[in-house]
């Protein structure tokens, strides 16, 4: 029961990840789009720069958390599945031990960042606090550990049946393209 629990949890975050980081996308390219025009109307936007700056930060963040849930971050699963079981075990959770007190040491240090930047503003928009802008890094880095737990259980088990993430993508695309052959998938 805990399993579906998780698989639930896991998709769920999945889906309001994917939501965000494709909303940021979409808002980033229109306002590049936007700036283009007006910069070649002679009118062009004073806190453009500054905006999508800090929307690329949001959308690394936010894609960050994404990945780590997905695990499609960087790994180097050929290396760890070439030693021994024991030793894929170790070094599977000493991996996972310094990406979870990197990002819990970001996402603390972070919030005393916050705190320092409080009553400063964009310098273009003025109206726009630093904390705002800011607060993807703490948020950020929870939403990574948040995502690395709910993938840990996963992540696990197919290190125990001695099959990295890519070996079992492959091994379903085969099984599908056998399916297929044997007419199984086939219209005619």
């Amino acid at each position: 029961m805990p399993s579906t629990t998780l698989a639930k949890l896991s998709l769920l975050l999945g889906r309001l990840l994917e939501v965000i980081t494709v909303t940021l996308l979409v808002v980033l390219a229109a306002i590049v789009v936007l700036a283009v025009v007006f910069r070649f109307s002679g009118n062009s936007f004073t806190w453009y720069d500054e905006v999508a700056s800090v929307m690329l930060a949001w959308i690394t963040y936010y894609g960050a958390a994404l990945a780590a849930l997905k695990r499609r971050h960087l790994g180097f699963s050929g290396f760890q599945f070439a030693l021994g079981y024991r030793w894929r075990l170790a070094v599977f959770w000493v991996g996972e031990a310094v990406v979870y007190a990197t990002f819990a040491t970001m996402a603390w240090a972070s919030w005393f960042v916050l705190r320092v930047m409080a009553g400063e503003t964009l310098v273009s928009l003025e109206w726009v606090p630093l904390q705002f802008t800011q607060s993807v890094v703490p948020i950020g880095c929870t939403l990574f550990l948040i995502a690395g737990m709910l993938s840990t259980p996963e992540a696990l088990a197919r290190l125990r049946r001695g099959l990295s993430e890519e070996q079992e993508e492959i091994a379903e695309e085969i099984a599908k393209a056998d399916q297929r052959g044997s007419g199984g998938g086939q219209s005619q």
